[in-house]
């Protein structure tokens, strides 16, 4: 664990992907098949292997509590260290260095024993001794990494995508080979094995597991869409949350299995609860890619009406009643255990329309600009949609289709290769999105403050960043938009995520994602960008996507330079 450990604060250390890579591929190369496979698994910032659903169920109180009697530090003492550092691992460092020495004999195997045992453990107390024994037994620079993996922040500047170069490049195996052996096991300890042995073709789908979404270029006209794929497979872009389905049918006996999963690969089923049974209809086991949205009487609500449901574990029948909802699917990834994405998009499209064929359950299939509503009686509504999609054949087609889709309440259009293949987590130019409001940008939150008059009290000012490269830099601050109600909730959440106080303005960690609206960008020296958003306001919260997900610098100088273009075309 020791040497772990070491391998993580050289990749801390330095922001070179290229040195991150070589020096975590070096470790592997050290080690023996088990260590060198959990060794990549904890450097991914995982205890357990993706596609698990097993937690360890540690809190920050039962940690601290841990390092507290391991340490013999006063709390006073722990709390200075971790405000220094804005990071519980790297405070428990400074305290057990202090007050703790321990004879280096953990090995990365003790620690995963250790886990699998505390996620099995039930009680508080029964936790809190092995999580002390664990820490007890372990150097200050091993439980600084500990305590990282166990919260889930590492913080090492290390994505699992580097940690898959990594594998290749110390197994010498094509990176393309690794990349989807992990995509398809979700584990990457059994992605190292497999490179190990020279077996990573052999990997095969593992159903509920979730892969990366593909993702869509946005484009700044219908002529510039049709310009770059003439022959487009267009669809309405819906203003729901993106959601992937996992369906496993009944068979043998055995009842049908169901999960769904959101943007940022949690799972989100109990969430609609009223999904599942017309998801469990398939009649295939399948893999599909789709949008819930706020649904009823045939048509979709607004955004805001389905927010209401997110981030809600318990969701009570008067509110299925109040915001009901309904899956639209779009494409299809995984048909009865093959993966289909290497397959045309075209070709996809007559999967999922035969999979649909077979669907027993109330399910309104769209043809065009018709609708076809298949064995839904009076008192049913539709809860599984198969999208509908229509041929683009000019620029002017696509102009029309873009106000219909907006007449319909739709957020724009999403315009598709035909030939593509789905490339999960990638954004390409093989779909393209035109959106109803260009000038919007997904940001996160860097830092909050109280707002004003009857906001004074709540933090309701915040200030929000782009990515370039591994950094986040400001581009504005954004106070309206937000309910008192979402403002409040925020309030306590940001709170718990404090990195830094600095008085009037607290820093906190950058995990909030919301979607702002502006007038213009201007070029200013107020934000480390380099530049300023004209009079932004928050269109919505943005639950649904994860912080690597966000708009880049690259994207704010994009429309900087094509204001005009934009003005004219919203």
């Amino acid at each position: 664990m020791l040497a772990l450990s070491q391998t993580a604060e050289a990749v801390a250390a330095t922001t070179r992907k290229t040195e991150k890579v070589a020096i975590v591929a070096g470790h592997l190369r050290s080690q023996d098949t088990e260590s060198a496979a959990l060794g990549a698994q904890f450097l991914s910032g995982r205890v357990f292997a993706s596609w698990e659903e097993r937690t360890l169920q540690v809190g920050g109180t039962l940690l601290w509590r841990a390092l507290m009697t391991v340490s013999g530090a006063a709390d006073a003492e722990l709390s200075a260290a971790v405000r220094k550092h804005g990071d519980l691992g790297a405070g428990a460092y400074d305290v057990l260095a202090a007050h703790h020495a321990a004879v280096p004999t953990l090995t990365v195997e003790d620690v995963a024993r250790n886990f699998e045992v505390l996620a099995s453990t039930r009680g508080a107390s029964a936790k809190g001794e092995l999580l002390t024994g664990l820490l007890r037994r372990a150097t200050p620079l091993e439980a600084k990494y500990i305590v990282k993996i166990i919260t889930g922040e590492l913080r090492i500047g290390l994505k699992e995508s580097l940690v898959e170069e990594a594998i290749a490049k110390a197994y010498q195996v094509p990176l393309a080979d690794v990349q989807r052996a992990n995509m398809l096991l979700g584990d990457i300890a059994e992605t190292v094995r497999l490179a190990i042995e020279g077996r990573l073709r052999e990997a095969r789908m593992r159903l509920f597991h979730p892969i990366g979404f593909m993702l869509a270029t946005p484009s700044e006209s219908a002529a510039e869409a049709f310009e770059k794929i003439s022959n487009a497979i267009v669809e309405d872009k819906y203003d729901g949350i993106r959601a992937q389905v996992h369906v496993s049918p009944a068979r043998d006996g055995a009842e049908a299995k169901v999960k769904i999963y959101s943007r940022t690969l949690d799972e989100i089923s109990e969430s609609f609860p009223e999904l599942r049974p017309s998801l469990a209809g398939f009649a295939d086991e399948v893999v599909l890619d789709g949008e819930i949205l706020a649904w009823r009487n045939g048509e979709a609500l607004a955004f805001s009406t389905l927010q209401k449901r997110l981030g809600r574990k318990r969701v009570t029948a008067s509110m299925m009643a109040e915001i009901p909802v309904a899956y639209v699917a779009f494409d299809i990834l995984a048909m009865n255990g093959s993966l289909v994405i290497d397959e045309t998009l075209s070709k996809r499209r007559d999967m999922l329309a035969g999979v649909f064929a077979r669907l027993g359950a109330p399910v309104l299939v769209a043809q065009g600009q018709a609708q076809l509503f298949c064995e839904i009686k009076k008192d049913e509504e539709a809860r599984v949609i198969l999208a509908p999609m229509v041929r683009a054949d000019s620029a002017a087609h696509l102009d029309e289709l873009f106000e219909s889709a907006q007449g319909r309440g739709n957020e724009g259009l999403m315009v598709k290769d035909p030939a593509s293949t789905y490339a999960p987590g990638r954004r390409g130019q093989s779909w393209l999105k035109i959106k109803r409001e260009l000038a919007t940008l997904d940001v996160v939150v860097t830092a909050v403050e109280p707002g004003h008059g009857k906001r004074a009290s709540v933090l309701s000012d915040y200030t929000f960043a782009v990515r370039d490269g591994e950094r986040l830099v400001n581009v504005g601050k954004a106070y309206t938009g937000l309910t008192d109600l979402e403002i409040a909730e925020m309030t306590r959440r940001f709170r718990e995520m404090v990195k830094r106080d600095h008085g009037y303005v607290l820093e906190v960690r950058p995990e909030v994602v919301i979607e702002v609206a502006f007038n213009a960008v201007m070029k200013s020296d107020r934000h480390d960008s380099g530049f300023a958003l004209r009079f932004p306001r928050i269109v919505r919260l943005r639950p649904d996507k994860p912080v690597d997900e966000i708009d880049t610098l690259a994207r704010v100088e994009e429309i900087y330079g094509s204001q005009y273009h934009l003005k004219n075309a919203s």
